[in-house]
């Protein structure tokens, strides 16, 4: 493991100005082994960073830039937090340039060129990159993360469902058909740009789905614990937007395979995440506060008799396990780190 306060990683955020870019300068700015060289938002170039947020005044001092990969000689991880369809078209590129890429968008989450299209919407321009990007989900991918030269951070959404799905599926708690989910969402997720419904007077005192059967995460999911299943794998999924800044709530339904009392269930739960510091099995009912600002994820399980039910709720930040605290936790087992390190 890497010696604290020797050999500080170089780091850079490409797309700094939205919602996940502030939310890994906040934490970076304060984390010991990580010093931001460079900060790009084509809308924001010339402007401080601590005049967009002026929470990061006395924190960072930078300025934002153009992206300019000739200037990234010196950069030792990337950090993308671009919408989806612009990291694709300057992966090739900057891996030339920089031996460590993170993206936070769903460019090369997907292995499937075809799948990426029909839910994205527009075709992949480095399909070619797709067979080697590591999907970075610590908890289930620690050792692949650790040597990956390209990492896809997933989906807020996908995080929240397959860390509450994956020890149940693994083990055969659970069948892998039927599957309900339904997931709630500050409105932080959808980013920065404005637009009309996204606008205080739209979501305040008010709750409303959105893409329904066409959810990008739904391919994530399934694709994902389909492959820790072992077979075929099928979910109906259905995210609403709430009148809250940042969070997800994750409520679960899957048919128990076996006959399980649910303290049998807690106790698997709590074995398989043992070794994975930012999972906690708690005893009651999660709520968004207790994770708000965090990187953990909090699951509570629930075995309904009646309905032969497995019921899991997970909850977690939409900004930080699911999105820049989960890109952190990836660069810290990237480079050696302790993957706390920075986010307790």
């Amino acid at each position: 493991m890497k010696e604290p306060g020797t050999n500080v990683v170089n780091a850079a955020i490409i797309g700094a100005s939205g919602y996940s870019g502030a939310e890994l300068l906040r934490i970076l700015s304060t984390h010991p082994e990580v010093r931001i060289r460079r900060v790009t938002a084509a809308s924001s170039a010339g402007q401080r960073v601590d005049a967009l947020y002026p929470a990061l005044a006395g924190q960072c001092d930078l300025e934002y830039e153009e992206l300019l990969p000739e200037k990234l000689s010196d950069i030792d991880v990337a950090f993308l937090a671009l919408p989806s369809g612009q990291a694709m078209n300057i992966v090739p590129e900057l891996k030339a340039k920089v031996p460590r890429i993170i993206d936070l968008g769903g460019d090369f989450r997907l292995k499937s060129p075809a799948l990426y299209e029909q839910y994205y919407k527009h075709p992949h321009t480095a399909a070619s990159l797709l067979e080697s990007a590591v999907y970075g989900l610590p908890e289930m991918n620690r050792k692949a993360v650790a040597s990956a030269t390209l990492v896809a951070n997933p989906g807020c959404y996908a995080t929240s469902v397959i860390l509450a799905l994956l020890p149940a599926l693994e083990h055969g708690i659970a069948r892998g058909q039927g599957i309900v989910i339904n997931s709630l969402s500050g409105v932080s997720g959808a980013g920065r740009s404005a637009s009309v419904e996204m606008s205080f007077a739209e979501i305040n005192e008010n709750v409303r789905a959105y893409k329904l059967l066409t959810h990008q995460h739904i391919p994530e999911i399934e694709s994902v614990l389909g492959g820790a299943f072992g077979g075929a794998l099928s979910v109906s999924f259905v995210p609403h937007l709430v009148p809250l800044t940042r969070g997800i709530y994750t409520t679960v339904h899957a048919q128990l395979a076996t006959n399980v009392r649910a303290s049998e269930v807690v106790t698997l739960y709590q074995q398989y995440y043992a070794t994975h510091p930012f999972v906690r099995i708690t005893n009651s009912i999660p709520q968004i506060l207790s994770v708000r600002g965090t990187n953990y994820c909090d699951i509570a399980l629930y075995v309904d008799q009646r309905t032969n039910q497995l019921i899991i709720i997970s909850v977690i930040d939409n900004l930080v396990k699911g999105a820049a605290g989960q890109a952190i936790q990836n660069m810290n087992l990237m480079f050696a780190l302790d993957e706390t390190t920075g986010l307790r």
